[in-house]
């Protein structure tokens, strides 16, 4: 199978990569517990084969769109908040999740987000420029929302520590060794060919991901499935509504095709894998079942996002007319 073969297979790759985690997480959930130290690096190989692909020298372009900047900190941090606080209202009788579910739906995501807007067609250059803006203002908001949208019910710390600590292992590090391995490949044939090689493995290393994190995690949700049930409803109506709330910033701000797909991969993505070491530093009667919760949105997105790197790109815009009528 060739690089393009491979690329046009990746939903079915996918699809059996998440299968096949689910099985294995059943049969044998504590063989697979081991798989847990493995979501990390995963990810990171996973982002260091993305940035690979990626152009740094056009990343200014991202940041100087004040037209896609605009659209993405409005759908992420005013229109989305929004759509959480609605869903959310029916886990009021339900602490453990509602924490859970608040703090993975509140936080864009800021790492494999550029892989599946890459994937999906949109501008991923765009999301990689604008992720350090994301992770400042979630940190600087989230504990915000929780206040407001929890009430008088809990009394949340959030540490800044997680989130900084996976920006720097998932965003910059590969970023920087992608940028110095590109620079390299101009100058040395090894590292032009080792550069080549990599282009063969963003749809292996996120199968693997999927592997990792399903198969790690599967168990436990399994485990407390009935007190989540709750929480489902809220996960799959923010899977259908959240890529409307990012199309329509985008179309209110007249954005072309790739930045409205890459404001809508963001505005359905969420930093799910970087706010569960969150979720484990709750007080401990709360732990346990918010930390399930904010693993269950993780397999939930994961089926959405199979689902919008085809349906992005074929709705936003699926014509050309679309948008350039409203220029």
């Amino acid at each position: 199978m060739d690089r393009d073969a491979l690329e046009q297979n990746q939903i079915p790759i996918y699809f059996v990569a998440v299968i096949a985690a689910a099985i294995g997480g059943f049969m044998a959930p504590v063989a697979t517990q081991g798989l847990n130290a493995l979501v990390t690096p995963t990810i990171a190989v996973l982002m260091y084969a993305m940035f690979l692909q990626i152009p740094f020298l056009d990343l200014r372009e991202g940041l100087s769109n004040r037209r896609f900047m605009s659209a993405l900190l409005i759908a992420n941090f005013v229109l989305i908040p929004l759509l959480v606080w609605g869903l959310t209202r029916g886990l009021t009788d339900h602490p453990a999740i509602l924490v859970g579910a608040l703090l993975v739906l509140l936080t864009p995501c800021i790492d494999y987000v550029v892989v599946f807007t890459h994937i999906g067609k949109g501008d991923s250059r765009g999301i990689l420029a604008a992720t350090p803006i994301l992770l400042l203002l979630q940190l600087v908001l989230l504990p915000v929302y929780l206040a407001f949208m929890l009430g008088g019910q809990s009394e949340v710390v959030i540490s800044v520590g997680p989130f900084v600590e996976a920006f720097l292992v998932l965003i910059v590090a590969p970023l920087l060794l992608a940028v110095v391995t590109a620079a390299l490949a101009k100058k040395s044939k090894i590292v032009g060919g080792w550069n080549a090689a990599w282009a063969w493995l963003p749809v292996p290393a996120m199968a693997a991901v999927l592997i990792a994190v399903v198969g790690s995690q599967i168990s436990s949700v399994v485990r407390d499935i009935d007190k989540l049930a709750p929480v489902i409803p809220v996960y799959i109506g923010f899977m259908l509504l959240a890529p409307l709330v990012g199309a329509l910033a985008s179309r209110a701000f007249k954005l072309p095709s790739m930045t409205a797909r890459a404001v809508t991969f963001s505005s359905s993505t969420r930093n799910s894998l970087v706010v569960l070491p969150l979720a484990l530093a709750l007080p401990e009667e709360i732990r346990g079942l918010a930390a399930a919760a904010v693993i269950t949105q993780t397999l939930v997105e994961l089926v959405g996002e199979l689902i919008y790197i085809r349906a992005i790109p074929a709705l936003v815009w699926r014509k050309k007319s679309q948008i350039e009528s409203m220029t």
